[in-house]
This record gives structure tokens, sequence and C-alpha cells, in this order.
């Protein structure tokens, strides 16, 4: 028996309760057969086997102790970027950096690259073995959120993006489809289901017939590279962007019930902290923005952008460290309940930083000061339960009502009372205009729902809030509103293709891409 095996049998045998007892186990043994220490990874193939052999019952506790990276699957899903191949991109900013062979504004060194760039950017692949590494850290690869990068999507040819999208869903079944649509048929029930898709996008190529397109492809939130909300900062960067192409496309889009995100960059050339703290403030409070998820990137000069020269030049300075915290910090703090602040620096490795901010772990530097500070972010992410679920503590119902685009949005959440724990949240949208899919005339859509806590399996359970009919109840409570406040009979849902099975139980029947229910 190989000495993975005796330190699993060991540990079940000794009844261990905490990674500090895992760890003084995994040395004992060691040292007493005189081997170097078991991997994680390593221990995780080695129960599985045994599991297999039915020579141990399944211990819960042994593998989220072995989980790798935990954090990854406290969201409620697993994320899978995938990476396109290198395509023209419309822009000429001149922040962007430009790598041969790589899409624009991607560089070797982030490590959703290096994994494309090893598979050929090959989308089958990316995506079937990121879901097996997940899985081999003990990770629970039920419902996969796939996270389509490189320059702009939807500039990309149709044919591309179609068959690069099939080839996405094949990786998540592991299966070769004839076409898209049976490749998403087979994910209506596969082992891999794919809960929700994005792409990143520039604001000015998002059209009706775009729209449409996406729609077809699967597609359920779309990133743009909105940077920032000033007019004369786009014209100096020559984004050949203005903010009106923000407003028109993130109407378009939350109109057809997609969830938005922005991507901003503060310290662009131009722009100062009270600039920035202007945008920021400007895009939680107009109506005519108002993402539901935001990335923050601070700009940073990289030699194979335009940028470099101006810097060399003396013409661009970036923000000290200390200034840039302290935006992001007053960013934090006033944040809205219901956007999802899900990163605040970027993947670029330190030694291509020609200038601007170094400090990878920027996320957590901030929320030590902030601690410090008792400055408070409201945002989803830092209100997720993670894993502080308890069966036991009360669960509240709360309502934020908000003007977005020309229309209503409703944000309902499930929450502790003091709302420091997120457990579950959905965003309903009453459409201010027409729609352009005729199937939507009419009714309200469900553009977003989700529950967190530890992954749970499909049809799994265990000490999580996931599976406890939170969801459903948010539905309920979605419908009710339709119908009673605004005296619309349908409502319909941006349905990923890998959850339609879960609203057909709730008689949500597939129409023209969305799960629609009359009332």
């Amino acid at each position: 028996m190989n000495i993975h095996k005796i330190t699993i049998l060991e540990f079940l045998k000794k009844r261990t309760e905490t990674k500090k007892d895992l760890a003084a186990l995994k040395r004992k043994i060691a040292k007493k057969y005189k081997v170097s220490l078991s991997s994680n990874v390593d221990l995780l193939k080695a129960y599985q086997i045994l599991l297999t052999e039915k020579k141990i019952k399944k211990s819960k506790l042994l593998e989220n102790l072995l989980k790798t990276s935990p954090v990854r699957s406290l969201s409620g899903i697993v994320n899978v970027s995938v990476l396109t191949k290198s395509y023209p991109c419309p822009g000429k900013c001149i922040f962007c950096p430009t790598e041969k062979g790589l899409p624009k504004s991607y560089l070797s060194g982030e490590p959703a690259v290096e994994r494309a760039k090893i598979l050929k950017f090959n989308p089958y692949l990316q995506v079937q073995k990121r879901i097996e590494m997940l899985k081999n850290q003990g990770h629970i690869v039920d419902k996969v959120e796939i996270r389509i990068i490189g320059g702009s999507f939807t500039y990309y040819q149709k044919k591309y993006k179609t068959w690069f999208l099939k080839r996405c869903f094949d990786g998540a079944n592991l299966k070769n489809s004839k076409n898209l649509k049976e490749a998403q048929k087979i994910n209506e029930t596969a082992k891999h289901r794919i809960v929700g898709i994005s792409v990143e996008t520039r604001p000015d190529l998002i059209t009706e017939k775009e729209i449409k397109n996406l729609r077809e492809l699967g597609i359920t939130m779309v990133e743009l590279g909105v940077q920032t909300i000033f007019d004369n900062i786009f014209e100096y960067s020559q984004t050949g962007q203005k903010s009106a192409n923000t407003i028109k496309a993130t109407k378009l889009l939350k109109d057809a019930g997609f969830k938005v995100m922005y991507q901003m960059m503060p310290n662009l050339p131009k722009s100062t902290v009270q600039k920035d703290k202007k945008a920021f403030k400007e895009i939680f409070e107009n109506q005519n923005f108002k993402p539901d998820w935001l990335k923050i990137y601070p700009c940073v000069v990289l030699k194979t952008a335009e940028l470099y020269k101006l810097w060399k030049a003396g013409k661009y300075k970036s923000y000290p460290d200390k200034s840039l915290i302290s935006l992001i910090k007053y960013v934090k703090s006033i944040c809205p309940y219901w956007l999802r602040i899900t990163r605040i620096y970027r993947d670029i490795a330190k030694q291509k930083i020609i200038s601007g901010c170094t400090i990878s772990n920027l996320r957590e530097v901030i929320q030590k000061e902030m601690k410090r500070e008792k400055i408070v972010c409201r945002c989803i992410r830092c209100r997720e339960v993670k894993e502080k679920y308890n069966p036991k503590e009360k669960i509240c119902l709360f309502r934020e009502d908000y003007k977005s685009s020309g229309g209503k949005e409703i944000f309902l959440s499930f929450e502790n009372e003091n709302r420091t724990k997120l457990f579950s949240f959905l965003r309903l949208r009453i459409p201010g205009s027409l729609p352009i899919f005729p199937i939507l005339k009419d009714g309200a859509i469900i553009r977003e729902i989700h529950t967190f806590g530890r992954t749970l399996e499909i049809k799994g359970k265990g000490l999580s809030p996931q599976h406890r009919g939170l969801g459903k109840k948010l539905i309920k409570e979605a419908e009710k509103i339709t119908k009673k406040e605004f005296g619309l009979n349908k409502i319909a849902v941006i349905s990923a293709v890998g959850t339609r099975k879960y609203y057909s139980k709730l008689k949500y029947r597939l129409k023209d891409t969305y799960m629609v229910r009359s009332l």
C-alpha cells in the first residue's frame, strides 16, 4: 500500500479534525517511512481510490480539509476562465498592452493565459483540463461559470464565436456534439453544468443584433470595458469611446436580462484621484449606469503599451500606492448593497509593470486597513456567507428598489439580521421600454439569482445555504411582486443552459432562449 493511502487510513482511524492535526499527521508518517510529505492533491487521489475500492466510507470532513484553495468554491460555483485566440481589436487605447500571439490587453504570466498557451487556445481542452484540475484539488465541479476572456469578444467573427462556445460546452460535457444547439441540450443534464457565461467587450460594440447573437450563444453576463465616464479622458487615451456608448449598452443589456459588469480603470492619463472618486460615485448613483458587478483595474505602465512613451517623456505619472489605496477604500465605503466588487487588481506579473501599483495582494492590504479604521464595504462579495453558514441563524428577507436605465430594479436578498452575511439574492427588472425580444414584452425579467456558501453537488446535501429552498422562495416573491405590484402576467429568466432543468421544475418553459412562466 502506498504512503498516501496509509495517511488517509491513519487520518480516519485517529479521527483527525483540523488542518493543523492533518499537517502533524503528514509529518509523522513522512518521518516514520522516511519519505517526503504527501501533497493534498495526492491524498485526495488516494482517498478517491479507497472509496472506489470500498475500503473506506465517505468523509466530508476529510474532503474539506484536503481541498486546495477552498475559496474557489465558496461562492456556490467554480469559475473557469477560457482565453480566445489572438484577434484584432478596433480600439487603439494607449494604456492597453500588445503581445504577439495573444489577444489584445493580455500578457504572458497571467495564470489563465499560461494555461491557454500550453493548450494552444483550444476551448475544449481549456474547459476540460481546468475542471479536472479543480476536481483534483477537492472542489465540487457540478456548477461551472465560464468566463471567456480575450479582447473584444463581440468583434470576433460569428463563425468563430459559435465554434468557440460549442467547444466550451463540449469540454464541460466531455462529449463532442454536432452543433452548438446539441451541445447546449446535452449540458442541461450533464455532470458539469454551465450555470453562467460571461464575455468582455467594448461598450460601442453592443447593438441589438449583437445582443441576439449573445443569447443564441448562451451568454448571461457582459463585461464592458468602461474605464471612465469622462469624454476628455476617453479622447486623450484614444479609446474611441464616449460615455454615451456605456449608457446605451447598459440599457440594451439590462432590458434583455443580462448581468452587466463594468471594468473601471482609475489613474488614467488626465485623471486625478478626485475625478476617479467622482466617476465611481456617478456610476453608483446615476440611473444611466449602476452596474451589477464591478472590476477595478488600476492603470499601470507596460512597455508594450503606447502609455509607456508618455511616461518616459514625463507626461504621465502613476498614483502613489497610498493614494490608490485611499481611493479604493473610498469606493468600497460607498458601494451599494446590490453591487459585487469582484476584483480590485489584475494578475499582471510584477516584473512587467514599469510604473504603477505592484501590490499583488492589494485586496487583502485594503481589507486590513478598512478593518483597523472601521470602514465597512457593503458589496455582495464582502457579505457572502462563504464557510460561515450556521443553519440555526435567523435568515431575513430584504428588498432594495432602485431606478436603472429607464426601468426599475428590485434586489431581493436573504441575509442575517444585521446584513453582514448574504445567503441568496435575486435581481428582478421591470423594463421601462419595449424589449428587443418579443417574448419579453409585457413581462418582468429575472436577471440573476444566486445562492452562496459551500458548493454542493446538484443533488447533494451538506452544511451550506444551497439546496434549502432559498432560491425558490425568492422566485416566488419575484412572481408575487410582478403580478400584484406591476399587474404583469408574465415573468422570464435569462437562464443559463445548465440551469434550465431547475426552472422547468418551477413551471418555466423554454421560449426564445429564455425560461418563461405565465402568472
